[in-house]
């Protein structure tokens, strides 16, 4: 049996965060997305827009509440949560591009709602998967690189057996366990730091659902996980 577990050690820094997950399996992940897809990614880029209400990116609530989650464990410097690199996008009139399927439908939720996506090939987890402050040196070879970039003692990271997966939340995803054209079961993740927008993570793994029936032909399993309800079964 395999899970996917929040370790304590991450409840000890976000007490009331909330994981949202979900579980995609026999999906059809193709290598380019619709012209109806491509146009939804297009539309999210627009709307994103509607979180940058401030004159100075940084101050822009959607962007503040991770970079002050960031400051509470141990990086490499520049790291930022992929939200913001997207956001960083639209403010500059550059949209995300449409890059297969899946990442599209999740770029589009990330844009639309404002929150951090990642996802992984769930087929390709050695043991279980958690999410923790890792004690460091964990093997990660990051995608397009094939040098081996160890974590820091004191980072958060998601982690298998075989090392780190991603690294900083979403900050940096490895090789491993990319998504790719020939994927059939996806694990996908959400990480929500401030509990006034629990109704926007739930809207958002709606809307990733929706798209996934629409576009891939997949079965999907929702879960948002807390302190109270840390672990699921990715595999009996």
């Amino acid at each position: 049996m395999k899970k996917f577990i929040v370790d304590p050690s991450f409840w000890a820094l976000f007490p009331e965060a909330k994981i949202g997950v979900l579980l995609i399996k026999d999906m059809e992940a193709g290598e380019e997305s619709p012209e109806a897809l491509q146009s939804l990614l297009a539309e999210s880029n627009e709307k994103a827009k509607s979180y940058l209400t401030a004159g100075v990116f940084s101050e822009n609530p959607v962007i503040a509440v991770y970079r002050e989650a960031f400051k509470k464990f141990k990086t490499k410097k520049g790291a930022r949560s992929s939200i913001e690199a997207l956001l960083k996008r639209a403010s500059k009139d550059n949209p995300v591009p449409s890059i297969n399927p899946l990442v599209d439908i999740y770029n589009a939720a990330s844009l639309r709602f404002a929150l951090p996506f990642g996802a992984e090939d769930m087929d390709t987890f050695e043991g279980d998967l958690r999410l923790t402050i890792t004690e460091g040196d964990d093997a990660f070879y990051p995608i397009g690189d094939g040098e081996n970039q160890p974590t820091l003692p004191g980072e958060l990271c998601y982690k298998d057996d075989a090392g780190a997966v991603c690294r900083c939340f979403n900050w940096r995803d490895g090789q491993r366990t990319m998504i790719t054209e020939g994927t059939k079961n996806a694990f996908l993740i959400s990480e929500l730091v401030d509990p006034s927008r629990e109704e926007a993570l739930e809207e958002a793994l709606q809307f990733v659902e929706d798209q996934v029936g629409t576009y891939l032909s997949g079965k999907v399993e929702k879960v948002i996980l807390d302190k109270d309800n840390p672990s699921l079964v990715l595999e009996d």
